[in-house]
């Protein structure tokens, strides 16, 4: 409300007084009000979810229940965990789940993100007999190739954090693997993407990309017969009561690519944005080393459980995955394989 004192003498002094008084207190309101925002803006909870599909046992999830737990101490993040499918069987949907937008942290693997972005080269990373040696991923994150991938995941909507480590895949079937040409004609499931096309072509099998909550029912009433995956996930999915055999042929050393919304980290303060990497890559050493030493265990328990483990000649699958690089089916660039292991080793 402006109040004129005209007619008295003074009046227009009077009336400007009150007008700069107003002026200065409205000023300070706008001010007060912004700063309040700002502080409220702070003070707000980052939401993300960690959405995976192994069950809750395994490394996988249990690392992304330690992140979101570590983060949440902080009082800056509001994280939960939804695993075994909670959210999606598909691992790939939740990725584009993600990629839309979604506050979504997911365990893919470098063969998976390699098809769904147009990324040949990213498959070395799970390309059959070539990384072998678990710690060479705490480097990984460190090198020039990683950076590159990065850039390019990000111009597609997400960014790739950090790889784990989780465990060798070996082959579990209802019939006994030892060469080879035992796996000729049979339908096991196994990665829906070129790399998974191409182990079976030259393995001689038949590939069943499904989604992984449908193969327990799938070998048990005979569409399958067998899988291909980590000891641990076929652990927790008690694959060994339709399964009663394993073959050690270690084909992939399996790792979980853990990527997320980049519109979710893009918004991070850079605060935040280097404790939620920070803490998602050294939570990915940690349980990489879990992951190897709990194995041992998921053996055992296989063999408690009627699964005949055989030890396999692997130089003989290696020989038979050899075409897979001479004819370059995987499209890697000239020279990539001596890159990685330089980058590595530096």
């Amino acid at each position: 409300m402006l109040v004129y004192l005209t007619g008295q003498k003074g009046g227009l002094f009077y009336e400007k007084t009150i007008l700069y008084s107003l002026g200065a207190l409205l000023l300070c309101g706008m001010v007060f009000t912004s700063c309040n925002e700002k502080s409220n803006k702070a003070q707000e909870k980052i939401s993300v979810t960690f959405a995976g599909t192994e069950p809750a046992t395994t490394g996988q999830s249990r690392m992304m229940q330690s992140v979101a737990d570590k983060l949440n101490a902080t009082g800056r993040f509001n994280a939960t965990v939804q695993v075994a499918g909670a959210l999606s069987g598909d691992t790939d949907a939740l990725v584009t789940q993600a990629k839309l937008g979604i506050n979504l942290v997911v365990p893919s693997d470098p063969g998976r993100l390699a098809s769904q972005f147009n990324i040949p080269d990213l498959n070395i990373l799970m390309a059959p007999y070539i990384l072998t040696d678990p710690a060479a991923l705490k480097k990984l994150p460190d090198t020039k190739l990683f950076k590159e991938w990065q850039a390019e995941l990000e111009k597609q909507g997400i960014v790739y954090i950090t790889n784990m480590y989780n465990g060798f895949r070996c082959f579990y079937t209802t019939t006994p693997v030892e060469h080879v040409a035992d796996l000729s004609g049979l339908r096991i499931r196994g990665f829906g993407n070129a790399i998974g096309n191409n182990l079976a072509k030259y393995f001689g099998f038949a590939n069943i990309g499904i989604a992984w909550g449908e193969v327990f029912p799938g070998i048990q009433q005979k569409t399958l017969d067998g899988c291909e995956v980590q000891v641990a996930n076929a652990d927790g999915s008690r694959i060994y009561e339709v399964a009663k055999n394993l073959a050690m042929t270690k084909h992939y050393m399996l790792q979980s690519a853990f990527v997320c919304s980049a519109a979710f980290y893009r918004g991070l303060s850079d605060a935040d944005r280097e404790l939620f990497t920070k803490t998602m890559r050294e939570a990915a050493v940690e349980y990489g080393q879990i992951i190897q030493n709990e194995e041992v265990g998921y053996y055992d328990n296989m063999k408690k459980n009627g699964v005949k483990i055989v030890d396999v000649d692997i130089a003989e699958f290696q020989k038979a995955i050899e075409p897979l690089y001479t004819n370059n089916d995987l499209g890697f660039s000239a020279g990539l394989k001596d890159r990685l292991f330089k980058e590595l080793a530096e």
